[in-house]
């Protein structure tokens, strides 16, 4: 074994996920990877398929790993490239990351290096020198390196014991992240093809997972794909209406103090809803690629090492962000793939703990993203294949079922029961009903304007027809003097927005040109000559809140899962602790201990090393680092509660009436 089998705190927040099941099964004997996870995580099993993957690697097999974001990928990797001889090259498009990576590898006792841009020539030097000495377990390298002969004879030149290409959705020119230098990563397996390789996603279809093995080359390989599910996410969508202030009310009702990610689909977006959160006692921060790369590098940086801060950011952001302790991941543009949705959100909650994926979806976003496909430079096929992305995206906003089963269903998978219980479908099932008169109403508006008079409108021309207003617009275009004015009075504007909207999900209607103009689509007739129904979702009057949170405010105390009242102090002692030790250290606390290790060391209250060593996640090389600190804040927290201390310890006996007296 090459090295200290030391890994980072990021596979111990994987491993460590309780709402994932542990793979317990029987060995005959003890293998070097179960006990690299022993003695290095403090943990006695792995979970799911990670000892099967790890087995088949460590033997020289190839994999391709379908696993979840907290699902534990990167133990896949890790402990491969630790049991077997060589150093473990690690392919990853996360450049702005791996200092943060490699530099809590280091602190860990892993000998870990990496390769980009960002080195200069004698740091780069530096660490070739030690590559090819053998003197580094881990090596991280940025996919346009390998289109550089240097690269390639700098790998030759030592020796390598596991390829790991990371995020390999990147290598699918369908899939919603594709990287050009991904497609030449196939040279691998041809230039050493004793080298076992594992591609690794958190985010595919069939077809991607299909093109990825394609792409690599890997037809050989052995498939590992896992539930796909995140049961402690609560997936919700609300209707806009007027979404910054939403968003606030939301995060000020459900996540005060939290840390927590939102999305906007452009620069301008991010930058106002940054100021607008900030000037509303919300701490935030901007982060899109129009930001100078210092300032990017400082807000990723006070995000990961910072507790309750807010990042609004367009999608340049979040990929490899191994934060566990994300709680809420917020859209307030709707997402142009479900790929790229599930993605997203499965930044939240990689701790297990209960976490919540919230959007505001609106009309605006269905044109807008329809116009975005229309006036793209792709090709023909490339604009079916966003269509078709965009289409699956409305069906699970639309959709009057279980939001996690549909959720789901596109990546191939069943959910058990029909019914999550976490979603807002579940909490708060919506209403459909019958929209097939609504949607002739809309369709014959359209044929109107254009039949009778050549003319193209957009969404609030319709609406100000139907509901029969006199606007100047109308009266300007006599549109007052349509059979059809005034025929939607049944409906609210809002109310009609919403039709629009879901027409234009079903493809029913389309938006045309710059302006965004309605037209017919081939559907269309078969609704006006009502030989289809139309069926409608009709929204909730009020959104639901997440279980266990109050609509009354904000939650002052956030209780840990399953941690007595009493115990609270000693939680937060030890957070204290941890947060002088990531400073002192320079890395993000959860690097030194997970919140998951720290609720169980507050419940069992260890006193001495030995005991310490028994709770998860406290391995050999943190049990050294750590161990006497962990004992002292507990052993400070035992005697300030013991009887004798003057407080009331948390078992000392009532007074009796002559003590009271």
């Amino acid at each position: 074994m090459g090295g200290i089998a030391v890994m980072d705190e990021a596979s111990a927040a994987d491993h460590a996920d309780p709402g994932l099941t542990e793979h317990t099964s029987s060995r005959p004997a003890e293998s070097d990877s179960i006990r690299t996870l022993n003695r290095v995580f403090g943990y006695d099993s792995f979970r799911g398929d990670q000892e099967a993957i790890i087995e088949h690697v460590v033997a020289g097999g190839d994999a391709v790993v379908l696993m979840p974001t907290g699902g534990g990928k990167s133990l896949c990797y890790q402990i491969p490239s630790l049991v077997r001889p060589g150093t473990g090259v690690v392919i990853s498009p996360l450049i702005a990351l791996m200092q943060d990576q490699v530099d809590a590898l280091r602190a860990l006792g892993v000998r870990a290096g990496f390769i980009n841009s960002t080195l200069d020539y004698d740091e780069q030097r530096v660490v070739e020198a030690e590559f090819v000495a053998g003197e580094l377990d881990l090596l991280y390298l940025a996919p346009e390196r390998l289109r550089l002969d240097s690269t390639l004879d700098l790998l030759s030149r030592g020796k390598i014991s596991v390829f790991a290409v990371d995020e390999a959705h990147c290598v699918a020119q369908w899939g919603h992240d594709f990287r050009p230098d991904y497609l030449a990563l196939s040279l691998l397996g041809e230039r050493w093809p004793d080298v076992p390789r594992i591609a690794l996603t958190a985010t595919a279809t069939r077809a991607t997972h299909q093109e990825i093995t394609k792409n690599l080359g890997m037809d050989g390989a052995r498939h590992f794909e896992a539930s796909f599910d995140r049961p402690n996410i609560q997936y919700r969508i609300v209707s806009k209406d007027d979404p910054k202030k939403q968003l606030l009310r939301f995060l000020k009702e459900e996540h005060a103090g939290d840390a927590g990610i939102v999305y906007c689909l452009s620069r301008n977006s991010v930058e106002k809803t940054a100021e607008f959160l900030c000037r509303n006692d919300i701490p935030a921060v901007p982060y899109h690629a129009g930001l100078d790369a210092r300032t990017r590098a400082l807000h990723q940086s006070r995000f990961l090492r910072e507790e309750g801060l807010t990042v609004v950011a367009t999608i340049a952001f979040g990929m490899g962000i191994d934060k566990p302790d994300v709680r809420f991941v917020a859209h307030l543009d709707l997402p142009k793939s479900v790929e790229g949705y599930y993605q997203e959100t499965g930044r939240a909650g990689r701790d297990g703990a209960p976490s919540t994926a919230w959007m505001a979806y609106g009309l605006q976003d269905v044109v807008q993203q329809r116009k975005l496909i229309q006036s793209g430079e792709g090709d023909l096929a490339f604009q079916r294949r966003a269509a078709a992305h965009l289409d699956a995206m409305l069906a699970l906003c639309e959709t009057v079922q279980c939001r996690r089963a549909q959720l789901l269903a596109y990546f191939g998978q069943k959910q058990e029961a029909p019914a999550c219980g976490n979603c807002d479908s579940c909490l708060t099932p919506p209403e459909s009903w019958d929209g097939t008169v609504a949607a002739q109403k809309v369709l014959s508006t359209v044929v109107r304007l254009q039949r009778e008079r050549g003319q193209k409108f957009g969404t609030g021309q319709i609406v100000d027809i139907l509901l029969g207003k006199k606007t100047a617009k109308v009266i300007q275009f006599d549109h007052d003097q349509l059979s059809v004015f005034g025929i939607g009075e049944e409906l609210s504007e809002a109310e009609w927005r919403g039709v629009v909207r879901q027409l234009l999900a079903q493809r029913l209607l389309a938006v045309e040109g710059e302006y965004g103009t309605l037209v017919l689509t081939e559907d269309s007739g078969s609704v006006l000559a009502r030989q289809r129904e139309v069926p409608l979702r009709k929204e909730p009057k009020k959104a639901p809140t997440a279980k266990g949170s109050s609509s009354k405010g904000s939650r002052k105390s956030k209780s840990p899962v399953d941690l007595p009242e009493e115990l609270l102090p000693l939680f937060e002692a030890l957070r204290s602790w941890r947060g002088a030790q990531a400073k002192e250290h320079g890395v993000p606390a959860y690097v030194i201990f997970h919140d998951a290790t720290l609720r169980e060391i507050a419940l069992i209250t260890p006193g001495s090393i030995d005991e310490l060593a028994a709770i998860g996640g406290v391995g050999e090389k943190k049990l050294v680092t750590y161990g006497e600190g962990v004992l002292a804040v507990v052993a400070e927290w035992a005697g300030a509660t013991a009887p004798d201390a003057g407080g009331p310890g948390p078992e000392a006996d009532a007074p009796t009436p002559e003590e009271d007296a």
